[in-house]
């Protein structure tokens, strides 16, 4: 499966600011997958090393991290040379080994011309335990399948090329060839594993895989003890994803724990990425942190195929649905929006929230675009209310316009100042827009 980071990762290479690079990501996203493939491709040799398997050669990080000594002996424990400009070094499942993270800014000091990439899961678990070495260091996230990739890996590039492109009309045929591929990927999710077993063999057997990736999660839920309980993590999870679009409370989330119990288990989660928190703004104005309200916040999945596994939907009902934005009542299209918005905006995402006459107004999304704040309402239509994005438009106008993401057609109606979106463009949202064609006008 082609990925989007593959270009990251060659812009990496080339870059004359290039440092060591840590890429970050849960569990069974494709880290291992898609790093071998790029050292393949773009070096003459690979040398991998899994921390996780051969925990025999953390003695190597133990002593003094001299680059050269540590390369030395890395060389003789994998039997081939490591040449810098020629070698791609990939230290596989760093977590297990916190001291060999701290030897990264030692090999971007001694030997800078070495291209070295990190990656592992629960890294800020292990960031934790030592002193790390700000600025010497990269980060890259990696994330399931996008959408885009999913439309990629089921082999119709036409389509893909679409999906990458700025949001615009299209024509019927091509706007529901879309949406049944997004009907698809609602179910399916964009865990590599279970995208292949579904290109494979059937939606039952990507299900399959993903009852086993949760399982996997779960036993790593162990690896947080003594710093939660288990049973409560386990309910959190399960809690979450029925509640996706909700405003959280903590007591809503577990039964039998106390509130501080089910906070550190939920903190716990999304340092482990399997959740991302997304506060509440006050105002929609950037930057959006300083303007955050730390007691006011939803959460979403690392993937809407596991989000839908843990809330136990029937998806032979649901799939009945015609239009996406019914199936389990909007739940999965806001998931499907929060993911592909934090792969966008480098996991930064927010939500309007404040008091109106005693009575809470919400707007699903705020996001960045071109410097300025752009709210996001996920809706059933063009009909029915949209009173909270028009109020937020109306007492803020340095928003320029807001988007309603939706199972229609593309559409803009310049005096609300809201462009209507097809759902499977969220992650285009801050492309460069096309210009409105005439007939675009949403449905009135």
């Amino acid at each position: 499966m082609q990925r989007l980071i593959d270009a990251q990762l060659r812009r990496w290479r080339t870059s004359d600011r290039r440092k060591p690079l840590i890429i970050r990501g849960e569990r069974q996203v494709g880290k291992t997958w898609s790093l071998e493939q790029f050292g393949r491709a773009d070096f003459k040799t690979t040398v991998k090393i899994n921390l996780e398997k051969r925990r025999d050669l953390h003695r190597i990080f133990g002593g003094n991290l001299d680059s050269k000594a540590v390369l030395s002996e890395l060389e003789v424990a994998a039997g081939e040379r490591i040449v810098p400009g020629q070698t791609l070094l990939f230290l596989d499942e760093i977590q297990a080994c916190p001291r060999a993270l701290m030897a990264l800014r030692y090999f971007y000091e001694g030997v800078p011309d070495l291209h070295v990439i990190a990656a592992g899961s629960l890294l800020e678990f292990a960031l934790a335990e030592i002193s790390f070495p700000v600025g010497r260091v990269q980060f890259l996230n990696m994330y399931p399948l996008s959408f885009a990739e999913f439309v990629r890996a089921s082999g119709n590039e036409p389509l893909y090329g679409i999906r990458r492109g700025p949001p615009r009309a299209l024509g019927d045929v091509t706007h529901q060839a879309l949406l049944t591929e997004l009907k698809r990927y609602f179910f399916v999710g964009g865990m590599p594993e279970a995208v292949r077993a579904h290109l494979e063999g059937s939606m039952l057997e990507a299900f399959q895989v993903q009852t086993e990736i949760l399982q996997a999660y779960r036993q790593d839920f162990a690896q947080y003890a003594p710093r939660a309980d288990q049973d409560c993590i386990n309910q959190v999870l399960d809690g979450c994803a029925a509640g996706v679009g909700e405003q959280i409370k903590y007591s809503r989330l577990a039964q039998g724990f106390s509130n501080p119990t089910i906070h550190k288990a939920f903190d716990l989660l999304c340092r482990a990425e399997v959740l991302h928190k997304i506060p509440a703004v006050k105002t929609p104005t950037l930057p959006f942190g300083a303007r955050m309200n730390s007691k006011r916040f939803k959460a979403s999945l690392i993937d809407i195929g596991l989000m839908q596994r843990l809330a136990h939907l029937p998806v032979e009902v649901e799939l009945r649905h015609d239009d996406l934005l019914a199936i389990y009542r909007g739940k999965l299209a806001e998931q499907f929006a929060a993911q592909e918005l934090l792969a966008t905006q480098n996991r930064e995402l927010y939500y309007w929230a404040r008091e109106d006459g005693g009575r809470p107004m919400e707007v699903d999304y705020v996001i960045q675009c071109d410097g300025r704040a752009c709210p996001i309402e996920v809706k059933s239509g063009t009909s029915g209310s949209l009173r909270r994005l028009n109020t937020l438009l109306a007492t803020y106008p340095q928003c320029p316009e807001g988007a309603v993401l939706y199972s229609g057609p593309y559409g803009w109606r310049p005096e609300s100042r809201l462009r209507f979106v097809p759902l499977y463009f969220a992650a285009s949202l801050c492309a460069p827009a096309s210009p409105h064609p005439p007939g675009a006008d949403a449905a009135q």
